[in-house]
């Protein structure tokens, strides 16, 4: 890395950030509209959920040939054409809206998706690249960071300027006040201006990116597919991630249905569940900037701890204006932000000891939430999104130390393809959910946590599943 000036550096990390804020919105847009889509194309649930298949699918089918594309042409022209693929995509939307065709809609999110795919790909490990490994989890979980503020602020964006189109009918229809021509529902143009902005800021970063000058990371070697297979503690971290991601989606997919039935949340509202589960992603944002501090190369006490004071601060804000400005509700949100940052100490800076502490957080707020009511139900399962936080840079970074650079980007087109686990874990609580209860279906998070915690103990070793790749380091 002694190549590099700090400033190209510097830059660097900048645009790698915009990129991580880049698909992680995305990403939750997509997820959080469904709903919307539902109604504007009237569809059924099964055909509704369709948006979300189209999306998840090419992380299974495409991750693998995205590492591939990454290694040949490099990881700055490998974002550039995952942002024109994205802002390509975006505008595919508006001949796909205005001729209400929803096969055109799906394949254009299917585009959209390769985009993502193609940008989580090359922007993971070149991130683990911009500094010294020992690092790579703290430079992760800042990036992350971004990422997670993101998905904070893409349901906020459906709710700015997709839900208000069917405002005006709504409130009149209230009042017995009949309005001709203005909707009582979302029509399929109403989608069009998120898609619209989103394609033409995407478009903007692309260009900028392809003209600004950052680090140029080799990736020269003998490392192929053939030699990845080989790690051991790759193929574990690949299935760590599968877990890690369909617990924290299944979670997720659970808390607005889970916390109004009577006896668990103590019956509250459905606009409050579904503010909890805004706070549950913010929870992700919250324990990555703890990670991005803990996990860092800052080498004073106090000023760690002075960021990690402003970062409670944050939380409490974050707190109190998600959940209806209670300031009470704002504060117990913080105690668990304190109790983040308190277990995170225990695993003093190490990627694998703060993985572990929290996969045995995350899996004791789970059975905790199973066996109790009411509002410590309801706590238990929302908080363990601050604990979910740092566990996918953390399993990423364990994941690829040790590799040939060569073998990286390919690398991380195994681990992505595991991402598909956020289609399957949900899925089966579903199936548990309807045979014996919602409450019941977080066993499945449970086992995925405990999972987590044996890699972060043990499957983490570097260790050749056969012999040692001659490319790579020996372990």
């Amino acid at each position: 890395m002694s190549n590099h000036s700090s400033n190209t550096m510097r830059v660097g990390m900048i645009f790698i950030s915009i990129i991580f804020f880049i698909f992680g919105f995305v990403t939750t847009f997509i997820i959080t509209l469904s709903d919307p889509v539902m109604e504007a194309f009237d569809l059924s649930y099964t055909q509704g959920f369709l948006v979300n298949s189209a999306f998840f699918i090419s992380y299974a089918v495409f991750s693998i040939p995205a590492g591939g594309v990454v290694k040949r042409i490099g990881y700055k022209n490998s974002i550039v054409v995952g942002l024109l693929l994205i802002s390509f995509a975006g505008f595919l939307f508006f001949p796909a809206i205005r001729t209400e065709s929803y096969p055109f809609f799906l394949g254009a999110i299917v585009i959209l998706s390769l985009g993502v795919v193609l940008l989580q790909t090359a922007a993971n490990p070149f991130v683990t690249e911009l500094g010294p490994p020992e690092t790579a989890s703290g430079r992760l979980n800042l990036t992350q960071a971004l990422n997670a503020i993101a998905t904070w602020i893409a349901p906020l964006m459906i709710v700015a300027l997709i839900l208000p189109a069917a405002l005006p009918a709504i409130n009149d229809s209230i009042n017995g006040v009949l309005t001709e021509g203005i909707p009582d529902r979302i029509r399929p143009s109403d989608l069009l201006l998120p898609f619209m902005l989103i394609a033409v800021f995407v478009l903007l970063i692309a260009i900028a990116v392809r003209l600004i000058k950052l680090p140029v990371l080799s990736q020269e070697g003998a490392g192929n597919y053939a030699t990845v297979f080989k790690y051991r503690h790759l193929l574990l971290g690949a299935f760590a991630i599968f877990c890690y991601v369909g617990a924290e989606v299944g979670i997720g997919t659970a808390i607005s249905s889970y916390v109004v039935k009577e006896g668990i949340g103590g019956g509250i509202s459905r606009d409050l569940a579904i503010k909890f589960v805004g706070l549950y992603w913010a929870g992700a944002m919250i324990g990555r900037l703890f990670g991005a501090i803990s996990l860092s190369d800052i080498k004073k006490k106090e000023l760690k701890f002075t960021f990690a004071g402003i970062v409670l601060v944050w939380a409490f804000i974050v707190g109190f204006v998600t959940l209806e400005y209670s300031v009470a509700m704002a504060l117990t949100f913080l105690g668990f932000a304190i109790l983040n940052f308190a277990l995170m100490q225990l695993g003093r800076g190490k990627a694998n000891l703060v993985l572990s502490v929290f996969a045995i957080a995350a899996a004791s707020l789970a059975v905790i939430s199973m066996l109790s009511t009411g509002r410590v139900a309801l706590w238990s399962i929302v908080s363990i999104g601050l604990f979910n936080s740092i566990m996918f840079p953390n399993i990423f970074s364990l994941a690829v130390k040790g590799l040939d650079r060569s073998e990286v980007s390919l690398a991380s087109g195994v681990i992505n393809t595991l991402i598909f686990g956020g289609a399957i874990i949900p899925f089966i609580m579903g199936i548990l959910g309807d045979a014996f209860g919602i409450q019941y279906s977080f066993i499945i998070p449970v086992a995925c946590y405990l999972y987590i915690l044996f890699y972060a103990l043990a499957g983490s070793k570097l260790k050749p599943v056969g012999e040692t790749p001659a490319s790579g380091p020996q372990p």
